[in-house]
């Protein structure tokens, strides 16, 4: 078994304190993503489950054995880094043995390992190489390589795939996921790029100034974010955020009251009905991704709000296109179909579905009903 546990885990600089207070479950065999932007702590617990980072407070378990004063050898981890670390002087089989080495690991056992980690990445052919002979992703291989003869009970990736180009972070991120899956080994991933999270990751952890934000799977926080951090960090193009206050309808909350906005006004979404009856003429952020606003139908749903934006950007990227539109004083992103490419100027009609909208409390920024 190989669960991480942090309980209480602090980590200051002197008077500065990057994590505060900092608990996470990471169950066995799971893929466990930290997400966040530049400066958000992430990094720096990873460092320290690896024992690389002394921490301030709190404790660290590894298959329930608390860690804390345990060097980062006999912890039982295998960590790749985001700049590969490989001994530019050692062919690839040197590099990928160098550990079983240190710990004297027999030599024919060492040539097993190795061999099966090189059939798994695809990198047989390379054994006899240097490093100064290979491409980014194959370099890349060869760091996972490393890790894997190890034979560890946890890996943990420190923003792995930054060096590569698009394409190729594409395939090896795919690489790692299936490996992951077929090794079944708890790993810790952390990276900043939101689209890694998402595609890659059992749970995601997302972090904001050394504080967890939100923990879930992919999917519970692309669809109901905790807060408008969450909100505004998960998902491409961002979410649009627009200040709004709710009013209670004619008929009462529950049939007729609205989220007013600058520019237009749409019923109150569903799964904040019973919610908005306490909150009438209170001022809320109303949340919507750009796949929700889209072109107007010939005939709309009662459950859309047609709009008419005036187009300030449109983004053509070839199987859709990104428009930019001012209704009222807010601006808003939407997704359209490729073979409408407005210009600027052009006066576009599109629809808000209703019930795939958020709505956050404009003072604590939290989702309504968190």
């Amino acid at each position: 078994m190989a669960e991480v546990t942090l309980r209480g885990i602090k980590k200051s600089y002197g008077p500065v304190t990057v994590i505060p207070d900092f608990d996470l479950d990471i169950k066995d065999h799971e893929f466990m993503v930290l997400v966040g932007p530049s400066g958000c702590g992430k990094s720096t617990a990873l460092r320290m489950i690896a024992g690389l980072e002394e921490i301030s407070g709190g404790t660290i378990e590894i298959g329930g054995r608390v860690v804390n004063d345990v060097p980062p050898k006999d912890r039982d981890i295998a960590m790749v880094f985001q700049s590969y670390a490989l001994y530019p002087h050692m062919t690839v089989k040197e590099n990928m043995e160098f550990g079983l080495k240190i710990r004297k690991t027999p030599r024919e056992e060492m040539n097993r390992r190795v061999g099966e980690a090189a059939q798994i990445l695809g990198i047989l052919e390379f054994l006899d190489r240097k490093p100064k002979q290979l491409s980014g992703g194959q370099r890349q291989r060869v760091a996972l390589g490393r890790a894997i003869v190890r034979k560890p009970a946890v890996f943990l990736f420190d923003e792995p795939l930054s060096n590569l180009d698009a394409k190729l972070r594409v395939q090896t991120r795919a690489e790692i996921s299936k490996l992951q899956k077929t090794l079944k080994t708890t790993t810790v991933y952390v990276t900043h790029d939101q689209i890694e999270a998402m595609t890659m990751g059992d749970r995601i952890a997302v972090m904001k100034l050394g504080e967890l934000q939100q923990v879930g799977s992919p999917l519970e926080v692309y669809d109901r974010p905790a807060n408008l951090f969450v909100a505004s960090f998960i998902g491409t193009p961002p979410m649009n955020f627009v200040p709004a206050t709710i009013s209670a309808g004619a008929t009462g909350v529950a049939e007729g009251a609205a989220v007013a906005a600058s520019g237009f006004t749409i019923p109150v979404p569903e799964a904040f009905r019973e919610i908005a009856s306490s909150r009438q003429n209170q001022k809320v952020v109303l949340g919507v991704r750009p796949e929700n606003i889209r072109e107007a139908p010939r005939d709309p749903t009662d459950r859309v709000v047609s709009i008419t934006a005036e187009v300030e950007f449109v983004e053509p990227l070839g199987h859709e296109v990104i428009v930019h539109g001012r209704v009222g004083d807010d601006l808003l992103i939407a997704k359209v179909e490729p073979h409408r490419a407005p210009v600027m100027g052009d006066q576009i009609r599109l629809v808000i579905e209703v019930n795939a909208c958020h709505l956050f409390d404009a003072t604590s920024e939290k989702r309504l009903g968190t």
